[in-house]
């Protein structure tokens, strides 16, 4: 029997709406193994990444967590219960093979979601923040291959130098704005670049309000803002602008493993 031809395109387009809208769905990042348990009094907080990028050490607060694997200031998390800021948590979870960094970060914000019945979602309102963009004297990082490493992208070298290793720029703005204490503002990522980048910026840390003075070894160092712009190519301007804020919805103590 032969099929009139419109029977036949009809088939072949449901055949491929099918497999496209199969593919559409990709499954669920997860971690094979996610053990959560609470930390001993007074245990000293951290989160270790484990080599060949299979997973993570954790000892941390729920909003601790949530501030590293969102790149989002603490200051810019908001809701949930008083235990969200105060209770530590000891965390180790395994992927089951080798996987990228933004790969393991959603992995964990999915744990925490399964593990804590967390709920959470963003706001955005006006607010200061610090605009991110190309100096007019032009970049000055070096551009590389986002690689297999994953250790932290940026470690603390002498003399209050920082030691960038395959940084992304959302990564970059996150680790910005934890530094700039006197001024807290998020920074906003208008560079329009999409790579990863090793540097090295030495600059003068900011005074915290229970310091008096800078060591003296420092205070020949640029400020935060010379040092971007001198150093790496980059400008921190301060302006009106977006700011995303982090609303905890709904958690409970984490389930037993």
């Amino acid at each position: 029997m032969l099929w009139p031809n419109r029977y036949i395109v009809g088939l072949l387009l449901a055949t491929v709406l099918q497999h496209a809208t199969g593919q559409a769905k990709p499954d669920r990042l997860t971690y094979e193994v996610v053990s959560i348990k609470p930390s001993k009094p007074g245990a000293a907080g951290g989160i270790v990444p484990l080599p060949g990028g299979i997973g993570y050490n954790v000892t941390a607060t729920l909003k601790v967590m949530l501030s590293v694997m969102s790149r989002i200031p603490l200051r810019q998390i908001e809701g949930g219960p008083d235990w969200t800021s105060t209770e530590k948590f000891d965390v180790k979870v395994r992927a089951g093979k080798q996987s990228s960094i933004d790969d393991l970060h959603t992995m964990f914000q999915n744990a925490l979601a399964d593990r804590f019945g967390l709920q959470t979602h963003f706001e955005t309102k006006p607010g200061p923040v610090f605009l991110l963009t190309v100096a007019k004297s032009g970049l000055k990082m070096k551009p590389v291959e986002a690689g297999a490493d994953r250790n932290i992208p940026i470690s603390d070298g002498p003399n209050n130098e920082a030691i960038g290793s395959r940084v992304p720029m959302n990564y970059l703005c996150y680790w910005l704005g934890q530094r700039l204490q006197n001024d807290q503002r998020p920074v906003i990522d208008k560079t329009g670049l999409t790579g990863n980048y090793d540097f090295k910026l030495s600059y003068r840390p900011e005074l915290s309000p229970q310091a008096d003075t800078t060591p003296s070894d420092l205070d020949n160092l640029p400020t935060i803002f010379d040092a971007v712009r001198n150093q790496l190519g980059l400008e921190l301007t301060p302006q009106t602008g977006p700011v995303p804020t982090l609303i905890i919805d709904h958690a409970n103590q984490p389930s037993p493993d």
